[in-house]
C-alpha cells in the first residue's frame, strides 16, 4: 500500500493484466517482465503460480519466488507442465539454493468446498506471498490478480510460459504438491494418488467408484460423488 501511495498509482496501474499471446515476440521464458519492473523501480519481484487447481482431491498448491537477477536461470527453466518430473526435481533444489526467497502455502479440500477453488487459490497465493522474508514490493502472477494485497502487481494469461519467476513459483508449487500426494498415496493406497496426483484420470474415477470419496476428495468437484 505504501509503495501505491508512493507513486500515486491507479487502481489499472497497480493490477494491470496481459496475455501471453497479446505480447510480440513473447515465445519463451525469460525475464522482461522482471525487467521492466526493476526498470520502474522495484526490487523485490515475486513470481506467483498455483499447482492442483483441477484435481478431484488432495490441496490447491501455490508458490511465491523471487528470483536473484544477477544470477543466471536455471538451466531448463520452463513452466512445470513442460518439463519432465527428474528435471522439475533438479530445478527446484536450485531455486531453493539460489532465489532470494520462496514460500509454499496450500489450502486443503475441506476449505475448497466451503469457499471454492478460484477463493483457496487466491487463499494459498496470498499465504506464500506474506510468507516470503523479504518481502515482495512486486508480483508477476499467473491468471490471477489479488486486488486485495494492494501490491502492485501483473497477471499474466500463461505468464508460467513467459516469466521465469512465475514458472520457477509453478516449479517449486508442483514438486511440493507431487511429493504431498505421493505422501497421502501411503495413508490412501487404493486411490493411486502417487500415480495421477489427485487428478481425474479414469484409473482415479474407477476407484472413486469402488470406494467413494477419502477426507482428501473434494466434494464439491463433479465426479467425486
Amino acid at each position: 500500500m505504501e509503495d501505491a501511495e508512493k507513486t500515486g498509482s491507479s487502481q489499472n496501474e497497480l493490477f494491470p493484466r496481459v496475455s501471453a499471446s497479446s505480447r510480440a515476440g513473447a515465445i519463451s521464458i525469460g525475464l522482461d517482465f522482471e525487467q521492466q519492473a526493476v526498470a520502474d523501480g522495484y526490487r523485490l519481484i515475486a513470481g506467483v503460480d498455483e499447482v492442483g487447481r483441477g484435481c478431484l482431491a488432495g490441496a490447491v498448491v501455490a508458490a511465491a519466488c523471487i528470483l536473484d537477477l544477477s544470477k543466471p536461470l536455471p538451466a531448463g527453466l520452463d513452466d512445470s507442465k513442460k518439463i519432465s518430473e527428474k528435471k522439475r526435481a533438479t530445478i527446484a533444489e536450485e531455486l531453493k539454493n539460489s532465489a532470494v526467497a520462496y514460500a509454499i502455502a496450500q489450502v486443503e479440500a475441506d476449505e475448497i468446498d466451503r469457499i471454492n477453488i478460484l477463493q483457496a487459490t487466491k487463499k494459498a497465493m496470498r499465504l506464500a506471498i506474506e510468507a516470503l522474508t523479504p518481502n515482495a514490493d512486486f508480483l508477476l502472477i499467473d491468471a490471477v490478480q489479488l486486488r486485495e494485497l494492494r501490491l502492485p502487481q501483473k497477471s499474466i494469461i500463461k505468464g508460467d510460459a513467459i516469466s521465469a519467476s512465475i514458472a520457477a513459483a509453478s516449479i517449486l508449487a508442483k514438486t511440493y504438491r507431487d511429493d504431498l500426494m505421493r505422501e497421502m498415496c501411503k495413508i490412501y493406497p487404493e486411490y493411486g494418488f502417487s500415480k495421477h496426483v489427485g487428478y481425474g484420470t479414469k484409473a482415479h474415477f474407477e476407484a472413486l467408484r469402488a470406494h467413494g470419496p477419502c477426507p482428501l476428495h473434494r466434494k464439491s468437484f463433479r465426479g467425486v460423488l
